[in-house]
């Protein structure tokens, strides 16, 4: 078994690395002072610089001006993002044109490809239902009108929806699912403003008859579900990158902090705690290059996809938030002061762990594929 990264996957986290270098973590207001979002926008400077660094357009084939790579090169750039908390739709964004050129036409993938992954066009998912708990494609309905479709229900904290052109929304018929494409300022949709953990701007997306062009709805059978698959996976890898600078964040604090004449980090049950931590962050970061590479290779197993995306998950949750309650307590009364940035972290990774859903639901998910594929 080769765990090694390929020449280009490497080259695009090499990238990633100068780029996010230049970012700061505290740019905009702290989501603990701030009643509302902490701003309206999100960081369009860095979203043109990824742009101009052909790190939006990883994804999508050669002659649709991309890269042609995959879902491991995706994950390792978004866990460099995670490290300095950027702000800006990246995983959104990349996991759309992805879903649209493995299941849309020639035509949608002509005219959507390119300008995504050259940064003229803004996508992001409505991947969360109608409360957050309830599976995203049941809380749309989509139904034939003519040469088109229309589309109601609702879909609640979607992420950078003031932002983007197109929303990919989730429906079912009856009996399967679709995938439209809907743009946020079209005829029947309203938008509510929401707050995240993080203090980002969301949207509750309101359908009332909306109604969608047949050339912007995929209906490929698995579309939305190989989709969901990416985004719960792009979401480990956020997740990763994030404990992973926490720590090293705590790693630098509790090595200069003394106590009694001596490096905190130096103390036994300080350092138990931190080693703990560190086996949390390799377990995250197996168990997601594990679901990444049987979404990049379609490679067959004793359970679908989807098994391995729910353990990373359940992994990704569960270790992000030891982590981070981890760096507070080694921090002391520091890692609570509203102008150190460890707090911002705490907030991120709470919205991390819960995006998808937390580590119950998957666990759930997980027992549900055990009961339905038993292991000989």
């Amino acid at each position: 078994m080769d765990f090694t990264f390929t020449e280009e996957q490497l080259a695009a986290a090499e990238a990633a690395r100068g780029v996010f270098a230049k970012v700061a973590p505290d740019a905009v207001p702290s989501p603990a002072l701030t009643s509302g979002a902490v701003a309206e926008h999100f960081d369009r400077e860095l979203w043109d610089t990824l742009a101009g660094a052909d790190l939006l357009s990883l994804l999508p084939a050669e002659e649709y001006g991309g890269a042609g790579l995959d879902a491991i090169a995706l994950c390792l750039v978004l866990r460099e993002s995670a490290k300095v908390l950027a702000r800006v739709p990246l995983l959104e964004n990349s996991a759309v044109m992805a879903a649209v050129q493995a299941y849309g036409d020639e035509e949608l993938r002509g005219r959507l490809l390119a300008r995504a992954g050259h940064g003229e066009l803004v996508l992001t998912v409505a991947a969360n239902g109608r409360t957050g708990h309830d599976p995203a494609e049941l809380a749309v309905t989509a139904r034939r009108d003519g040469d088109g479709w229309l589309l109601d229900g609702v879909q609640t904290a979607v992420p950078w929806v003031y932002d983007a052109d197109l929303v990919a929304v989730p429906a079912h018929t009856g009996d399967r699912s679709v995938l439209a494409l809907v743009a946020p300022s079209g005829d029947g949709v309203t938008l509510a403003e929401q707050v995240s953990t993080s203090g980002e701007r969301l949207g509750e997306l309101h359908l009332e008859s909306a109604r969608v062009a047949g050339r912007d709805v995929v209906t490929a059978e698995g579309a939305w579900e190989w989709l969901r698959e990416l985004l719960a996976t792009g979401t480990c890898a956020l997740a990763l990158g994030l404990g992973e600078r926490v720590l090293r964040m705590t790693s630098e604090y509790t090595g200069k902090r003394e106590q009694f004449g001596h490096p905190v980090a130096t103390f036994q049950a300080v350092a138990v705690q931190a080693a703990d931590r560190y086996i949390d962050l390799r377990a995250m970061e197996a168990t997601l290059w594990q679901a990444a590479w049987r979404i990049a290779s379609g490679a067959p197993g004793a359970l679908p996809s989807a098994g391995d995306v729910a353990v990373a998950k359940i992994w990704a949750a569960e270790g992000v938030r030891r982590v981070v309650q981890t760096a507070q307590h080694l921090h002391g009364g520091f890692g609570a002061d509203t102008e150190y940035v460890l707090h911002r972290y705490h907030a991120w990774a709470k919205q991390i762990e819960l995006a998808l859903g937390g580590a119950g639901v998957h666990e759930e998910a997980l027992g549900d594929l055990l009961a339905a594929h038993p292991l000989a």
